[in-house]
C-alpha cells in the first residue's frame, strides 16, 4: 500500500489526519471504517471520564491526554469526515441506578446519528434482565460491559438474565476484561472462561484485545466461534510501550482474522486517530487482514447499521 501524503502548507493538522486517514482507508479498496468501539455519552458523564483522565488517575497510572476534546457536532463530524460509516457509543455504568438511563440516552443519540449503531449497557442490578430485554425488543445493535470501571463479576447472579436474553438475541457485547490499564478485582481471563462456559454461543467483542492477557483470550477466541476481539490502543505505540502485543501471537491473529474488529477509543485516546489505523501495520499482516479489520468484519456485524452513505473517500 502506498501512503505517501503530499502537504499544503495552509492546511492544518486536522486536515492533514482527515486526508491521510481517508488515503489510507482508499489504498485498502475499501468504502470506509466500521469502528465498533467509540465513546458518546451524556455531556455531564463524559466530562467527568475526561477529568479523570486528566487527574491520570489509578486506572490509567500515566499521562492520558484526551486529543478529540470537541464537543458532540464536531466529534461525530470528525468521525464522519475520517470515512468512519458505521460507530457506536459505548456508555457504561459505575453504580447501580445509572444503567437505564444510559440506555435512554443512547436510544436518543442513536435517532438523531443515524451512523451510531445503538448501543447499550447493563448493572448487576434488581431489573437489570427486564432494561435490557427492553433494550432488545426495540432494536439495540450493540452492548457495552466494563467490569474493570463497573467493579462486578460477569457471573454475579443479578446478570444471568441478562446474559441469557443476549445470548438468545445474538447480539455482541464490546467488554473491557483484560486487566490492562490496571487489574480490577473481576478483570482477567478466568470469569470470561467462566461465563463462556455456561454461555458458549455467547457473542462477546473482548476489548482492547484483551490487553495485557491477549494470548489467553486469543485462546478463548479459538475456542469459542462467536468471540471476538477489537483493536482498541492495541498495536500502538502508546500502548506497545508497556504492554507489548506478543509476536509469538502472530499466527493467531492471521488464523483469526474474520473476528479481529477495528476500535479505536474515540475520542478518548492521547494519540491522534491515523495512528490507531497505522498501529494495525505493525506485523505487516497483509491487506486482506486489514480490509476484514478494518471494515469487513465490522459491516457483517452490524448489517444495515450504517446509515445512509458518506461521500465517497478520495483516492
Amino acid at each position: 500500500m502506498d501512503r505517501t501524503v503530499t502537504h499544503d502548507s495552509a492546511e492544518t493538522e486536522d486536515d492533514r489526519e482527515v486526508e491521510e486517514v481517508r488515503r489510507f482507508v482508499a489504498a485498502l479498496g475499501l468504502p470506509g471504517i466500521v469502528d465498533v468501539h467509540t465513546h458518546f455519552m451524556p455531556s455531564n458523564v463524559m466530562d467527568k471520564v475526561w477529568r479523570y483522565f486528566d487527574s491520570a488517575g489509578p486506572l490509567t497510572g500515566r499521562p492520558w491526554p484526551i486529543t478529540y476534546r470537541h464537543d458532540e457536532d464536531e466529534r461525530v463530524a470528525r468521525l464522519r469526515a475520517f470515512g468512519v460509516r458505521a460507530f457506536t457509543s459505548m456508555i457504561y455504568p459505575h453504580k447501580p441506578a445509572m444503567a437505564a438511563w444510559l440506555n435512554g440516552w443512547a436510544r436518543d443519540f442513536a435517532l438523531r446519528t443515524p451512523d451510531c449503531v445503538r448501543t447499550a449497557t447493563f448493572f448487576p442490578e434488581p431489573g437489570a434482565a427486564d432494561y435490557v430485554r427492553d433494550a432488545v425488543d426495540s432494536g439495540v445493535g450493540i452492548f457495552k460491559s466494563h467490569i474493570q470501571v463497573g467493579d462486578y463479576s460477569p457471573d454475579d447472579p443479578l446478570l444471568e438474565g441478562v446474559w441469557g436474553t443476549i445470548d438468545d438475541a445474538g447480539l455482541p457485547v464490546v467488554i473491557h476484561c483484560g486487566s490492562g490499564p490496571a487489574p480490577g478485582r473481576f478483570t482477567g481471563p478466568g470469569p470470561i472462561a467462566g461465563l463462556l462456559a455456561r454461555f458458549p454461543r455467547l457473542p462477546l467483542v473482548i476489548a482492547h484485545m484483551g490487553m495485557p492477557e491477549y494470548g489467553e483470550f486469543l485462546d478463548l477466541a479459538t475456542r469459542y466461534p462467536n468471540v471476538h476481539l477489537d483493536t482498541t490502543m492495541a498495536f500502538t505505540d502508546f500502548s506497545e510501550e508497556v504492554a507489548p502485543f506478543p509476536t509469538s501471537r502472530l499466527p493467531q491473529l492471521v488464523e483469526l482474522r474474520d473476528r479481529i474488529l477495528f476500535g479505536s477509543d474515540f475520542p478518548n485516546i492521547p494519540y491522534r486517530y491515523l495512528h490507531a489505523l497505522e498501529g494495525l501495520t505493525r506485523f505487516d499482516l497483509g491487506d486482506d487482514w486489514l480490509r476484514a479489520v478494518v471494515h469487513d468484519n465490522g459491516a457483517r456485524l452490524f448489517p444495515g447499521t450504517a446509515g445512509g452513505p458518506l461521500p465517497a473517500v478520495d483516492g
